[in-house]
């Protein structure tokens, strides 16, 4: 025991056994600038050999000066402050597709859980979670799951940029594999048929452009006139339509994906 007004060095820890069968290490970080007092903080474990592991490694960082005291804010605020402040120039359907992805995927998994607390171990049962997770009685399309942990990824790497986390406790999951959905496009006498269908239909036009450029059908509804050169045959692709929902104004032209536009000559 430390005679009386000596003060312990920053870092130095003592180890107890807890009443409720926990261990328990005390440490230093530092002294109150003000009262001159020492800054204590805790760690816990289930066994003395643990708590002590932490001990040594929280010990090395306050010697090296890279100690971060450990955070009490749960992911779910995390989550909140990164979709306020660090998304601002994600177009609004991604943000609105991300703001989904929070609310009805990761919150309910983990968002009590507090940000500093999580490991790989956390995140990869979420990732099974997901893949034996069914909307609609079908099982998510390996897809979304990678879609989902790209999100929960991207805001926990924000984390670690501001000093919030060390490490990305989401870049050492192992992602279920994707298999590449068969496409087979209508055979000539079903375009016949097809041309035939929808002969005099008011969206006739519409169909007969999405049949022979393949465009995605925001991009479909996105062109104007500007958009069609009649003397090339060619039609230039520069917005997309899309429904953001009544929080974002409802329908609203936005960039082309990957905001760049293109020239496409009709088959």
């Amino acid at each position: 025991m430390p005679r009386k007004g000596k003060k312990n060095a920053q870092g130095a820890g003592t180890i107890r056994k807890r009443t409720d069968g926990r261990w328990e290490a005390r440490f230093t970080t530092g002294f109150d600038p003000v009262t001159g007092k020492q800054i204590q903080k805790s760690i816990y474990g289930k066994s003395q050999k643990e708590v002590r592991e932490k001990l040594t490694q929280i010990t090395a960082e306050l010697d090296e000066g890279t100690y971060t005291e450990p955070s009490k804010l749960p992911l779910s605020g995390w989550l909140d402050t990164w979709l306020a402040e660090y998304i601002g120039s994600t177009k609004p359907h991604t943000k609105k597709s991300y703001e989904a992805t929070i609310e009805n995927h990761i919150k309910p998994a983990l968002g009590r859980k507090a940000l500093r607390e999580l490991t790989p171990v956390h995140i990869q049962q979420f990732i099974n979670h997901l893949e034996n997770k069914k909307t609609d009685g079908k099982p998510l399309n390996p897809k979304t799951v990678k879609n989902i942990h790209g999100v929960l990824h991207s805001a926990l790497q924000q984390a670690v940029r501001i000093g919030y986390l060390k490490v990305n406790p989401a870049s050492l999951t192992i992602l279920p594999k994707r298999s590449r959905a068969e496409i087979t496009p209508l055979k000539d006498q079903q375009v016949g048929q097809f041309l035939a269908a929808i002969k005099g239909h008011e969206f006739e036009y519409l169909y007969l452009v999405d049949l022979f450029t393949g465009v995605r059908q925001s991009e479909l509804l996105g062109l104007k006139w500007e958009d069609i050169d009649f003397e090339q045959g060619a039609i230039t692709i520069r917005r997309q339509l899309q429904f953001l929902g009544r929080k974002y104004g409802g329908y609203q032209f936005t960039t082309p994906k990957n905001n760049k536009t293109r020239q496409i000559i009709p088959a």
